[in-house]
């Protein structure tokens, strides 16, 4: 049986009814169901609440109980007689990663573009010459529904194995209604045999193909007239988003877009200020966007227009890391009380990596993050970008059981820490030991 079929066949196990883990090291994520009604900022993101030589009790996918050693032997446990038992001594038990922003659907790698940059053209003169997002798009009209499928079935798996337990997937390498609706049907096929939870974005607003680059009103009104309606016809897409930037789009196109879509009931994740101060954070905010995503280019205009908003700033740190570009300022923006969000934005051009673990390593030695910082904000924020912080994304009781068992390691702080490198030695994903 190859790799592929066998992890299919994994992911279509009946839940195990019962699995204990015991002897942990350190269970860590653990909060309250009333702190887990908004993403965590200010002193609670900072705090990171654990429990040293644990047990974890999880039932019919979801978390049963949990506590000190100690407790458990006192509460004598009624196991059924079918429970897994785990021996997780010296490790580390956490809850599994949620990555809000990725575009995991596509054809091809682009390694040419990173040669490119390399040899001095910048992101912007690559996309200006029809490379980035167009060439993306040339080898998607290109690729059946099958072939991305099983290129991004692979992709999942690897992800899957570094701890992402939910994910977010984009289309928007199609740029027109065909292929954009080729792309959000294979996302639909991933969603039907993953083990982990998907939810679905329309980048509606990506870029413009070159046949409009001069006639921008012509190709919104295939967004508005066409793509949204289709793709809302076949419930294809919970979101809606734009690349709101330099070169891309404008402000004003991108509401327009973010307009459009609301009328079907398709909530806005928005692209903003990745490469320029592009008012991208202010409009999504203006029009109740659940995040705004890069904040690479963000000051105390951009700070202010979050501040005391229900949208979340998501960072995508491994973007910026490829690019070499500036790092989004975690740090400022978490002592000034935002709720920050980490993501991974795997993608062929400017993030070829899906790795939360390196995610959370970049945020910690690149933007001053606190291990405990990037852990809530790679978990329990990532949920709430994606509307799932009522049911996963830490340790509580009722939750899904949704967690990670490390490599032996002496502190949590060791994931960051060993950049480059999955520590992830376990992985749960409601009830299942994949």
């Amino acid at each position: 049986m190859s790799k592929n079929l066998k992890f299919e066949a994994l992911s279509k196990r009946k839940i195990m009814s019962s699995i204990l883990i015991k002897n942990i090291k350190q269970l860590i994520g653990i909060a309250t169901a009333e702190e887990l009604k908004s993403a965590f900022y200010g002193a609670r993101i900072s705090k990171l609440e654990t429990i040293e030589n644990a047990y974890l009790w999880l039932v019919d996918g979801k978390i049963k109980s949990f506590g000190t050693m100690q407790d458990e032997l006192a509460l004598k446990l009624d196991l059924p007689n079918t429970t897994l038992i785990l021996d997780a001594s010296g490790r580390i038990v956490l809850p599994g990663y949620v990555d809000s922003h990725t575009h995991l659907v596509f054809a091809a790698t682009r390694e040419k573009e990173f040669c490119d940059r390399i040899k001095g053209l910048s992101y912007e003169e690559i996309a200006a010459r029809g490379g980035g997002i167009l060439n993306s798009a040339r080898r998607m009209k290109e690729a059946s529904e099958a072939q991305l499928l099983e290129s991004a079935w692979i992709r999942l798996q690897e992800v899957i194995r570094q701890g992402t337990t939910a994910i977010e997937i984009k289309s928007g390498y199609g740029l027109d209604v065909e292929n954009e609706l080729k792309m959000l049907r294979v996302i639909r096929r991933l969603k039907e045999i993953s083990p982990i939870s998907i939810k679905t974005t329309l980048l509606a607003g990506h870029a413009y193909p070159m046949e409009y680059r001069e006639n921008h009103e012509g190709f919104l009104k295939i967004v508005e007239e066409a793509l949204i309606p289709n793709v809302a016809r076949e419930g294809l897409a919970e979101y809606i988003d734009v690349f709101c930037e330099k070169g891309f789009f404008s402000v004003e196109e991108t509401a327009r877009i973010m307009d459009a879509g609301a009328k079907f009931g398709m909530k806005s994740k928005i692209h903003a200020n990745q490469l320029h101060h592009s008012g991208g954070i202010e409009i999504g905010v203006a029009k109740g966007a659940i995040s705004v995503d890069h904040c690479e280019c963000v000051g105390e205009a951009e700070i202010s227009a979050l501040k005391g908003s229900a949208t979340l700033p998501t960072l995508l740190p491994g973007a910026a890391f490829f690019l070499g570009i500036g790092y989004q300022p975690g740090r400022r923006m978490i002592d000034a009380g935002l709720p920050i969000v980490l993501a991974s934005d795997y993608n062929p051009g400017s993030c070829p990596s899906g790795n939360m673990n390196f995610v959370m390593s970049l945020a910690c030695t690149q933007m001053k993050l606190t291990p405990a910082e990037a852990l809530h904000a790679s978990t329990i924020n990532g949920a709430h970008a994606l509307e799932l912080g009522q049911q996963m994304g830490a340790i509580c009781e009722g939750y899904a059981a949704n967690v990670l068992i490390t490599e032996p390691m002496e502190d949590y702080s060791v994931i960051p820490y060993s950049f480059g490198t999955n520590r992830i030695e376990k992985v749960i994903v409601n009830g299942k030991l994949l």
